[in-house]
């Protein structure tokens, strides 16, 4: 096991030099420390399957907790009603990331339901790993429905607005 003292002294190496990452897995302990805008310290220890069962459902993250699964499934089966519809055209994200509707906070949105579009219009902007992607609308038509929330995280592939196509 790392003493404190010795997890410093990593950091600040870590810190001084032009070592973006450093991963050390010692006696059963893995610490990783990673270098962006600032130093990040992530420690973790072996689990044992007697530790994983005491710990108690309500503690379990999302993904874990067999309610929540299905809370999750409900929302993800809604959604994809109204995206089924193979009448509209489905503008899709491209990418995994956050949705954001307008350029910046406070700006008007890019489109509403009712907005018509061209190919060549700009509907949202994903955001992923610190840089800004424009999606355009792919086709022409009349935007009917926008399947996410701003500032929603979206999956590659998700269904973010349905288009009446002209």
């Amino acid at each position: 096991m790392l003493k404190l003292s010795e997890i410093k002294e990593l950091i600040q190496l870590v810190d001084q030099t032009s070592v973006h990452e450093l991963d050390i897995e010692l006696e059963g302990t893995h610490l990783t420390i990673r270098k962006a805008n600032k130093t990040e310290v992530v420690t973790s220890q072996p689990v044992t399957t007697q530790q994983y069962l005491q710990v108690p459902q309500q503690a379990m993250p999302q993904f874990l907790n067999p309610s929540a699964a299905t809370d999750a499934g409900q929302q993800s089966a809604a959604g994809e009603k109204s995206a089924a519809d193979s009448s509209l055209h489905k503008i899709v994200s491209p990418m995994v990331g956050t949705f954001y509707r307008s350029p910046s906070p406070e700006a008007g949105s890019f489109v509403s339901v009712g907005d018509k579009v061209n190919e060549k219009s700009t509907v949202c902007i994903i955001e992923a790993m610190k840089l800004m992607n424009e999606l355009e609308a792919e086709v022409k038509g009349e935007i009917v429905e926008i399947l996410v929330e701003n500032g929603q995280l979206v999956e590659f592939g998700q269904p973010l607005f349905l288009v009446k196509s002209e």
